[in-house]
Order: structure tokens, then C-alpha cells, then sequence
């Protein structure tokens, strides 16, 4: 399993081969048993093969190619709908209109949509995660059908590879692991634990492309703008309170 976890890429070119719908669901039956906050398993899962519908929703993930290629798309979903739903019906009542609530069912869907993923590739299948699903979780939501208390949180386009990208960079793990306390980075902990970044010649060459004098800088005048942070963010907390979980 070491083995497996420690030469896992992210595929992003698929096969022109249908995944099979009972596949779909022996992963997904796998993935349930996650780890699950009190066994309510406050997620859903949207499976998209159509391709009038990932059409629909290609734009909310900004047309990437990864997104129109793969030949199956799942959004996962923090849901308190059907737990609430429950509650009622037996005569139980609900207190979960608050952000800890959102934030109890984003952290069951991630670790579903994880275990799916690792059970996926397993399989001999690849996925990649696209992280504008937030971006655009209102979109997504109107395009899903989406109902009060549930929340698109993150995208995976699964298929067949059809590609053996080379493994990227991860920085060690003596970099992110503190024991007993956290020990806070000075400057010479960050230029060590940053520092190979810098001089990885596929770095170097994505600076100058984009005219910045470092990689940080990239990153925050290019890549992951204050702006476009803020902007996203208004969006995302408005659509929770539309859901119900803020006032």
C-alpha cells in the first residue's frame, strides 16, 4: 500500500472508454465506509456521465480540458438534507443551520471522496480533483438540482489513464509533521523546506513565463490572487446561507 500511495499522480488525459456503471458503484460502495462523523454520512454523491450535462456544467469548471475529456465526472456534495429529513420524521429536531454543521459534512464528503479516489485508482482508473468546485459551487448547485443543506464541495473526473505523467514534487515530510507542539518555521526552516522549489528548472521557466521574479509570487500575483480569493469567497459564503447553514 506504501508502495501504491508513494507513486500516485493525478491523471488529467483519458481513454475514450466507458467506465462501467457497476464499477462506479463497488467504488463508491467501498468509499462509504470512510471515517463518518457519528455514522451520519453528511454527503452525496452526483454522478455525471451525460454529455449534454457535463456541457452544462464544463463553464463552471472554466472548460478545463481534464473536465471535458474524462468520460465520468462525480461531485461530492456536504449534505445535511437527508439527515435533517430524518430527524424530522421521527419526531427529532435538527440544529444544524451553523457553519459547524457545513464544516462536519465538508470534512465527512472529503474523506469519501479520498477513499473513492484511492479505491479508484486501485481499480486501475485515474482521477483528478478540480478545485472550482468552490469557485462556482452556486452554478453547480442550480445545474445539480441541489436542494437546502446541500453543498457542492469538491469535483473528480475519474477515467481510464491515458497518460504516465512523471511524478510532481512534494515537499518532506519533515517539513509538515511536528511532534507534541507545533514548532513554528523561521526563515532558515522555510528556505529549507522550500527551497529545492525554487531551483527545479520547471519552476524557473514557469516564473519567467508569467515575468515574476519567484515562485511565491506567482502564486500570489498569478495563480491564487487576493482578489479573486475575496471574490470567491463572498460567493461561497452566500450561497451557505442560502443553503441554511449561516444567517
Amino acid at each position: 500500500m506504501l508502495k501504491f500511495l508513494n507513486n500516485r499522480r493525478t491523471i488529467r488525459k483519458y481513454k475514450e472508454q466507458d467506465v462501467d456503471n457497476s464499477l462506479i458503484e463497488r467504488l463508491l460502495e467501498a468509499a462509504g465506509r470512510a471515517s463518518t462523523t457519528g455514522n451520519m454520512q453528511l454527503y452525496s454523491v452526483v454522478v455525471t456521465k451525460d454529455e449534454a450535462q457535463k456541457a452544462e456544467l464544463a463553464p463552471t469548471h472554466f472548460n478545463q480540458p481534464t473536465f471535458k475529456n474524462a468520460p465520468v465526472v462525480l461531485t461530492f456534495c456536504a449534505d445535511y438534507n437527508r439527515f435533517n429529513k430524518w430527524c424530522v420524521e421521527n419526531e427529532a429536531v435538527p440544529g444544524y443551520d451553523n457553519f459547524l454543521s457545513f464544516l462536519t459534512a465538508a470534512i465527512d464528503t472529503l474523506l469519501v471522496a479520498q477513499t473513492f479516489c484511492i479505491a479508484a485508482e486501485g481499480e486501475g482508473l485515474g482521477i483528478c480533483y478540480l478545485g472550482t468546485t468552490t469557485y462556482n459551487a452556486d452554478k453547480i448547485s442550480d445545474i445539480l438540482n441541489l436542494p437546502d443543506y446541500v453543498v457542492p464541495v469538491t469535483t473528480i473526473t475519474l477515467g481510464y489513464p491515458a497518460e504516465t505523467p512523471e511524478l510532481t514534487d512534494r515537499i518532506k515530510v519533515g517539513g509538515w509533521v511536528h511532534y507534541e507542539e507545533y514548532k513554528d518555521y523561521d526563515s532558515a526552516d522555510i528556505k529549507r523546506v522550500f527551497g529545492y522549489k525554487d531551483e527545479m528548472e520547471e519552476n524557473r521557466k514557469f516564473i519567467k513565463e508569467n515575468g515574476k521574479k519567484t515562485l511565491a509570487q506567482v502564486f500570489t500575483d498569478v495563480r491564487y490572487k487576493k482578489a479573486d480569493n475575496e471574490f470567491f469567497s463572498e460567493a461561497f459564503i452566500n450561497l451557505l446561507k442560502k443553503k441554511g447553514f449561516l444567517k
